[in-house]
């Protein structure tokens, strides 16, 4: 008699089991596939250049940066070092809508934001050893920066970030990936501060 019990009742949990397995497969596996069409395609070339490009190299770049193209150049290659120095295991770059982050960080961070050839993949990361940093554009100077990366307790003494000095020259100048590095983090939330007809409406 009892045997026969537990076998009715694995019987019925593996027939449980398999149903939330289908059912998980499809809520998670199926339907984003099925809502593909929805999203935004990305925003690429002279669109993306538009809605998030100045229309000019920042000022304080324009001693190494020649023109609009090599500053673009630039922010690709400043991505590249962020992701390549794993800046992204300590520095998010989303600003939720929960914990009262946009009054630490700034505006609540936006889908149409991410739909970009800059922002693929996205770096949302998930711990804040340091500060999100998706609007970091005009928080600091671009020598706080440079002073920050060469030796990060001068400006904040607290803080746990390792030097960086193999962005520097023997001169103590930045070099190509300094430069690019310090673009590419000064560039992060530029888009929410363009004129009106450089901005992503959504």
């Amino acid at each position: 008699m009892g045997s026969s019990f537990f076998e009715k009742a694995s019987s019925v949990a593996t027939v449980a089991g398999f149903g939330f397995y289908m059912a998980a497969f499809g809520l998670l596996g199926v339907l984003p596939w099925l809502m593909t069409d929805k999203i935004a395609p990305v925003q690429s070339g002279r669109q993306f250049e538009q809605r998030f490009l100045p229309a000019q190299v920042p000022l304080d770049f324009r001693g190494h940066y020649k023109d609009l193209a090599a500053y673009r150049d630039g922010l690709y290659l400043g991505k590249k070092v962020y992701i390549a120095e794993g800046c992204w295991h300590c520095h998010t770059q989303y600003v939720r809508p929960v914990g009262n982050e946009a009054a630490r960080y700034g505006p609540v961070s936006e889908n149409w934001e991410y739909q970009n050839e800059m922002n693929l993949p996205q770096l949302f990361g998930t711990r804040r050893v340091g500060p999100d940093l998706i609007r970091e554009y005009n928080k600091h100077s671009t020598d706080w920066h440079i002073a920050h990366f060469r030796n990060p307790t001068d400006v904040v003494p607290e803080s746990v970030m390792p030097s960086y000095d193999w962005f520097f020259n023997s001169d103590g100048s930045l070099n190509d990936r300094g430069w690019a590095i310090v673009a590419y983090v000064q560039w992060l939330g530029s888009w929410r501060e363009l004129p009106a007809n450089k901005k992503e409406q959504g």
